[in-house]
């Protein structure tokens, strides 16, 4: 049923438009809360040592080569795709810098504080789990409605350039990232798999239970 979900749905939180600086409390608490499970489950996807998802495969393969925290390489990497927001005409929501902050900021407390299960089978479980808390917290900041998270924003934006079906644009933007991620010797595995292809319905489970909680 929640597979068939077409778009994000508004609930008596959700703000009003996406450009706004002065949201209501619960508004803003719903995105914060979003992105921090976002955080949380991208976190625990690279303390599953099972792979990582392809953005984080990409800053784990960086970290590799610089003195830097995967964290903070998010950050990083998370302004430079902000700044290839200028020629594509995207605008900033308050939300697209939240998630910069936050994400990045959950996956570096993670890494400290979460240690690796010992059982392989536990990996598994952990990168499972790890996968249905990033899609429901982006459920939640999705329908907190105050803007695009950097890489949602590049590939809005790269869609209306080149009027290529979203969903073509977002596999490559993936597959880029994860290959090169790869070549830097970030890791690659089968939590990157289920990731990719896991994602997109836990969102759309995301959508559905708020949904369902607050309509």
């Amino acid at each position: 049923m929640f597979l068939k979900i077409k778009k994000v749905p508004k609930v008596k939180w959700s703000s009003n438009k996406p450009y706004n600086f002065k949201p209501k409390f619960s508004t803003l608490f719903f995105c914060c809360l979003g992105l921090i499970l976002f955080g949380l489950g991208e976190g625990l996807l690279i303390v599953s040592y099972t792979g990582a998802s392809p953005w984080s495969v990409l800053a784990q393969g960086i970290s590799l080569n610089v003195n830097l925290s995967i964290g903070t390489i998010t950050l990083l990497i998370s302004i430079s795709v902000l700044i290839l927001w200028i020629p594509l005409g995207q605008k900033l929501g308050m939300a697209t810098i939240l998630n910069a902050i936050i994400v990045a900021l959950m996956i570096d407390l993670c890494i400290k504080f979460v240690p690796t299960p010992s059982n392989y089978y536990n990996q598994l479980l952990l990168a499972v789990v790890s996968v249905i808390t990033v899609g429901i917290g982006g459920g939640i900041y999705l329908v907190s409605n105050l803007g695009a998270g950097p890489r949602d924003g590049l590939m809005v934006g790269l869609q209306i350039k080149t009027n290529l079906p979203i969903a073509l644009v977002r596999a490559i933007l993936e597959i880029s990232v994860v290959t090169i991620g790869w070549y830097l010797g970030g890791i690659v595995g089968i939590g990157t798999l289920l990731f990719a292809f896991g994602i997109g319905p836990c969102v759309a489970l995301g959508l559905y239970l708020v949904d369902k909680t607050f309509n």
